[in-house]
Formats: C-alpha cells, sequence, structure tokens
C-alpha cells in the first residue's frame, strides 16, 4: 500500500513541477507549486515524519505560498510572451534531455548507496530535537533566510512603486 501511495504522490509531484515550469502566468506557477509542496507533504507522512509534513504544510504551502501569491500580486504580472525558439535548441533539445537524464539515472544506480527499506514511524526525532537543532547548529542559516525574504518583499514593494509613479 504504501508503495502505491508513493507511486501515486511522486507522480503528483513531478507533475505539477512541470507544470510549475510550463506555465505562462504566475499565479498558475504559484498554485503548482502548492501542488508540489502537499504530495511532498504526503511523501513525509509515509516516510514517517509526521511534524516535517506538519510543518510542510503549514510553513511552505501555507505561509511562503501566501508571500509568493502576495509579491505576484503586487508586482501585477502578466502572461509571459513567447520568444521564437532557435532551430538547435528545437533539434537537439528533447534527445540531450534524455541522454542527460539516463546518465543521471545510471551514475545515482551506480553510486548511490545502497538503500534499505523504509518504515513507517522509524523516524525519532521529534519536534524538541529539530528546534535545538534548527536554533543551536543552523541558527545562522536560518536567520540569513529570514533576512533575505525581507529584502525579497522590499524589493517587490520598491518594484510596485516605479510602476504606480
Amino acid at each position: 500500500m504504501d508503495l502505491i501511495l508513493f507511486i501515486i504522490f511522486a507522480t503528483i509531484a513531478v507533475a505539477c513541477g512541470i507544470s510549475l515550469v510550463v506555465q505562462k502566468h504566475p499565479i498558475g506557477s504559484a498554485l503548482s507549486l502548492i501542488g508540489v509542496m502537499g504530495s511532498l507533504a504526503v511523501l513525509y507522512l509515509l516516510l514517517g515524519a509526521e511534524f516535517i509534513a506538519a510543518v510542510q504544510l503549514i510553513v511552505y504551502a501555507g505561509a511562503i505560498m501566501v508571500l509568493f501569491v502576495f509579491v505576484i500580486m503586487l508586482l501585477n504580472a502578466g502572461e509571459e510572451t513567447s520568444k521564437g525558439r532557435s532551430w538547435p535548441s528545437r533539434l537537439l533539445g528533447i534527445p540531450l534531455l534524455t541522454v542527460f537524464l539516463g546518465l543521471l539515472a545510471y551514475l545515482l544506480q551506480r553510486m548511490g548507496p545502497s538503500m534499505g527499506t523504509v518504515t513507517f514511524g522509524a523516524f525519532n526525532v521529534g519536534a524538541k530535537e529539530i528546534g535545538r537543532s534548527l536554533f543551536n547548529h543552523y541558527l545562522l542559516p536560518f536567520e540569513v533566510t529570514s533576512v533575505l525574504v525581507l529584502i525579497a518583499i522590499l524589493g517587490a514593494i520598491v518594484l510596485a512603486r516605479k510602476e504606480i509613479d
């Protein structure tokens, strides 16, 4: 049953990821990203990491995506215009992508560590340990990320004001 659920939600994540890149309107891309994050939360649940799944939904699919949609609306971004592609990219794009993905799969299979089976509930790290690790060992990256998000918001506001004036 776990394998079937994994295949279903992994397929949803990949399909939403492709939709994220292919969409021409930024709001469609943001909604596709919410689909990716939701399916990742289910995959975390399948691994037995309930806390990380809840954080994935609350923080990323909730708060961060609300922030992204707010910035997209603030910038009033329209639909992307399509530009003509050159003939080499049309001719070589798909075959080179196929070769690259095949090579990547081969290298991951040959050089990657052998994986054991995953059992539900085997992830024994609780919120207390994650909090200690976050605020002891990873405090600097956590704070740098928050400053970068603040700078991105301020940049979006400045860009939106220039369009209004």
